[in-house]
């Protein structure tokens, strides 16, 4: 029963990496729309848009991390 536990708690650390990942996705898709209706402002949309998936990639590094970190030192 605590291998099951650990195992859905990395899961969840996972979920959430993944998640982020999605979310990035809708972010890239947000800019290309975003520069197809306003060409001129290309630089700066794409600068924010870099910076803000820059950010919620930390939130999936940490994610992973954590999984590992649950499998590796409870589930030893």
């Amino acid at each position: 029963m605590e291998k099951a536990l650990i195992g859905f708690a990395a899961t969840l650390c996972v979920l959430g990496g993944c998640i982020t990942g999605i979310m990035e996705g809708k972010v890239a898709i947000t800019a290309v729309e975003q520069i197809g209706k306003n060409p001129d402002a290309a630089s700066k949309i794409q600068s924010m848009a870099i910076i803000g998936a820059a950010i919620s990639e930390t939130c999936a590094i940490y994610c992973l991390l954590t999984a590992f970190l649950i499998i590796f030192i409870l589930g030893a």
